[in-house]
Parts: structure tokens; sequence; C-alpha cells
């Protein structure tokens, strides 16, 4: 049976929320809160923190986590996972999990339900979560990433635009957005590391659109649970407040 491992992406420079994996939440850096709830899960046989920073490296191991110190010069969360790992000594069929250093509200769950499909299907590479949009707003913010999908929950295409296009409005549409909750195979890391930057990568700022840009298929698997995405200050004072229930 392959591991399950998770790795943690923080960095600490960013243009719309600098410092945010060491903004204060009720007593903790959101970093803290993330960690703590990925170790806590009994599939997961290891938890590190992959970052470019000696403030959340140095912050991480203040409070007992593993911490990687990676190159500032990677392209993606992805990228610097993959360097993360390299020491860690793992099989070509271990599943490496990916959860967001700005995603403190994430259900444990949700790593059972994007680890399940690489565990039973051995053909599958890389997978991530979906949920169906429940706040209008989210329909056309272009910070909710939505995803299209064929009739085997394989990904056709992410856009921070709105798809579909409901052209002639004439029924309701389900729309879905993208989880940042990444699934990989290990010996996947290697290969999309080794890509280039794809264009719409680059154009849409989007990751997963450099494996399907190079014909490489992703699993999506809807959750049912939703979590805030922290990347502003305000979606900050949001889970804040989801956390001491005055908000939603």
């Amino acid at each position: 049976m392959p591991n399950v491992i998770c790795i943690i992406p923080a960095r600490y420079q960013s243009s719309r929320f600098e410092g945010k994996p060491l903004a204060d939440i009720c007593g903790k850096p959101m970093i803290q809160h993330v960690y703590e709830k990925a170790a806590g899960i009994d599939m997961v046989s290891y938890v590190a923190v992959a970052t470019d920073d000696e403030r959340i490296f140095e912050r991480v191991k203040g409070f007992g986590g593993n911490a990687v110190m990676t190159s500032p010069r990677h392209r993606s969360g992805t990228d610097r996972i993959a360097q993360a790992v390299d020491d860690l000594g793992l099989n070509d069929s271990d599943i490496i999990v990916n959860i967001q250093g700005d995603q403190p509200l994430f259900v444990p769950a949700q790593v059972e339900e994007v680890a399940r499909p690489l565990l039973d299907d051995p053909s599958l590479n890389f997978s991530t979560l979906i949920y169906k949009i429940q706040r209008e707003e989210e329909v056309r913010h272009p910070n909710a990433v939505k995803v299209a999908f064929d009739k085997d929950h394989f990904a056709l295409y992410f856009s921070r635009a709105t798809i579909p296009y409901d052209r002639d409005r004439k029924e309701p549409i389900p729309y879905y957005k993208h989880h940042g909750i990444y699934g990989y195979r290990r010996s996947f890391l290697r290969i999309f590391t080794a890509l280039d930057v794809s264009f719409l990568e680059r154009t849409e700022a989007l990751e997963q659109l450099r494996a399907l840009e190079n014909g490489y298929r992703i699993k999506v698997v809807e959750t049912l649970h939703d979590s805030v995405e922290v990347d502003t200050p305000e979606e900050l004072a949001r889970v804040r407040a989801i956390i001491t229930g005055e908000g939603n």
C-alpha cells in the first residue's frame, strides 16, 4: 500500500496578502492551523511545510512541526513540493497530498477524498477536489477557480472566468470551483516539474493547467466540504469569524 504524505507549500511574499501564512487566527499562525489538522489524519504518515522563507521555517519549527527550506525560484507550489520530497526516500507509487497553507478550514476527510482515487487505481497520477458553488458571488469572482469536467470526472479546463458560459440561460447551470488540495503520485511529480511553464498556466496563473496543456489527465473528486482560501485580509476576517462561531 502506498504511503500518503502531506506537504504544505507556504510563501511569505504575496502580491495580494504578504505574510499570510503567519497571520494570527485565534492565537495561532494560519500555517499552524493547517499543519495540526494534517498531522492528526490517521492515513497520513508524514507532514511538512515547504517554504522559502526563514520566518515561516522558524515558526513551524517553533511549534514542533517539520519544515523544509526550498528555493525561492520555484514556479508553483507543486514545484516547491517536488524539491521538499526529494530527500524523503519515497517510492514512486507513494502519494503526496498538497494542502495549501492558506486553507485553515480544510476538513481532514478531504485528504482521504483526494488520495482515494490514487490508492484505488495505480494508473492514476493526479487528482484534485471540486465543490459545487453555493455562494452566487463566487460564480464570477476570479479568486474562485471554476472547473469543467467530463462524464468520467476528468478535468477539461480550469479558469478564473465563469465556465461553462450560459449562452441561452434556459435552465440553472451547476458551477463547480476548484479546491486547492491536490494528490500526486511521486513518479508524476518528477514529470510535472520537468515541464516548461505552459501558455495557459502563465495566462491564468493556475499551475494545474501545465498538466492539462501537456496532455496529462487530472481526476476531479467532488467534495461536500467547502473551505475558505485566504487570499485577502477580508477573507482572513471571515475565517476568524467562522472559527469563533460568529460567521459562515
